[in-house]
């Protein structure tokens, strides 16, 4: 990385939560020493998640409360209109306001859909986000869309 890049994370996604994506959002951010990251969520869980944790590595991990998230179950309409202070709406609104770079969830991707194309809007000429993944290829790696 060549220039500060910063990360609204919701912390609080995926089926393990903090235990997972805290440690992994560490680990991550020593690596790469440009890396700012938004941890997005309880804050009570995400500092109990973060203790030990190299001092959230010279402040460039912080923490953006959020009293909600979004059940890996849940209608992504009842995340869109229930539930404004989720995890992922807030890590969502940072991007929108310029506080983040990017949102990363490993939440409901229904729910992260619907929520980043009513946020955030989509570029003029594209109807839909498409979901993008890399994955291995014979020289090095390729990227595929709509893997959802």
């Amino acid at each position: 990385m060549s220039r500060k890049l910063t990360i609204a994370l919701d912390a609080m996604g995926g089926d393990h939560g903090p235990d997972v994506i805290v440690p992994a959002a560490l680990d991550c951010a020593a690596r790469y020493p440009d890396l700012h990251l938004l941890l997005v969520g309880d804050e009570g869980r995400l500092r109990q998640a973060l203790k030990g944790g190299s001092a959230a590595l010279d402040g460039r991990v912080s923490i953006h409360h959020a009293s909600q998230m979004v059940e890996m179950h849940e209608l992504p309409s009842k995340a869109l209109r229930g539930k404004k202070d989720s995890s992922m709406r807030v890590a969502i609104d940072l991007v929108k306001q310029g506080q983040a770079d990017a949102c990363v969830s490993a939440g409901n991707t229904g729910a992260l859909m619907a929520i980043a194309k009513f946020v955030l809007k989509t570029i003029p000429g594209v109807d839909r986000p498409a979901i993008i993944a890399m994955m291995p290829s014979r020289t090095g790696h390729t990227h595929v869309l709509d893997l959802g």
